[in-house]
């Protein structure tokens, strides 16, 4: 049902075969449902109404041919007003229309056309012209529609033109980003070129270092024969007095030890000691063989002298 004056209307009871008339019923909006559920209502009159502007599910009407929205408020029409492709006879007398909609270009069976009445954009309202008969409403559709399409065909061209410009931004970003890459791969290469030359130069640094060190070393390898055999003549006096010094330390330090044993063990208390005891008699017979050692010389040296 839609709402007229505030009451519920059957819109079957305003169908007149397949016209359906709803002109003065007050109406603020369109009962779309409804008259979608009307598919046979061919020409519809909303006429004398308080329409401001009309849903956007009113273009669905597809099937109406005779469209009255004269002497409303309407501002402007929907943008998919040309979805109403069977639209035959249009009636916009007395609104508050400026521009029609691109749209209204695809409108191809618009036979008649009445925009009379309305602050129209001075372009439009002379390309549109009157409409005080029959042959000014016809010549006003025919000539409206071909402005549209002028228009349709200006801002198609215009958004191809802004499709192409903005294909071929998005080729020069993709080449500059591709010249980017390629850089970067470039850049890439090269330092990558550059680290793989300084670590063979290093490397190469390195190995002649030690072939450098061990070519020293095997220098001085064959060297240290040559020198020791220069210098063994010299050196074996040298090391034969070392060894017969270190006898001699050895000797005296033997002595040394012999001679406080015998003072420790003939003076002290220690002479009771078995240890002692068997050292004093060593040193007694010792002192007595020495004894007859000076005798058998002085006999041997009287001898000799006689």
């Amino acid at each position: 049902m839609a709402k007229a004056g505030g009451k519920g209307v059957n819109l079957k009871d305003k169908l007149d075969g397949n016209e359906l008339d709803l002109s003065l019923s007050d109406l603020n909006e369109i009962p779309v449902k409804e008259l979608a559920a009307l598919p046979k209502a061919t020409i519809l009159d909303l006429s004398c109404n308080n329409l401001t502007s009309l849903p956007s599910d009113f273009c669905s009407l597809t099937h109406l041919v005779k469209l009255d929205l004269s002497k409303n408020q309407l501002q402007q029409l929907p943008s998919d007003f040309g979805r109403l492709v069977n639209l035959q006879h249009l009636d916009l007398l007395n609104n508050r229309l400026v521009m029609l909609p691109v749209s209204f270009a695809q409108l191809k069976n618009l036979k008649w056309l009445d925009l009379k009445d309305n602050p129209l954009d001075p372009t439009l309202a002379k390309v549109a012209g009157d409409c005080l008969d029959e042959k000014q409403c016809k010549q006003a559709a025919i000539r409206v529609l071909q402005h549209m399409k002028t228009i349709q065909s200006e801002q198609d061209r215009e958004r191809q033109r802004r499709l192409q410009a903005e294909r071929e931004m998005e080729k020069k970003r993709e080449a500059e980003q591709r010249a980017r890459e390629a850089q970067e791969r470039e850049l890439r290469r090269r330092e990558k070129a550059e680290e793989k030359e300084r670590r063979r130069r290093e490397y190469d640094a390195l190995r002649a270092a030690r072939q450098e060190m061990e070519t020293q070393t095997k220098k001085e390898s064959s060297e240290i024969p040559k020198l020791s055999s220069v210098s063994h003549p010299s050196q074996l006096p040298r090391q034969r007095r070392s060894w017969f010094q270190a006898l001699l330390k050895l000797l005296l330090l033997i002595f040394l030890c012999a001679v406080s044993t015998v003072a420790v063990c003939r003076v002290t208390e220690l002479q009771h000691q078995s240890l002692c005891i068997s050292v004093n008699a060593l040193y007694e017979n010792v002192v007595t063989a020495l004894q007859s050692h000076k005798i058998v010389q002085n006999v041997l040296h009287q001898n000799s002298q006689q």
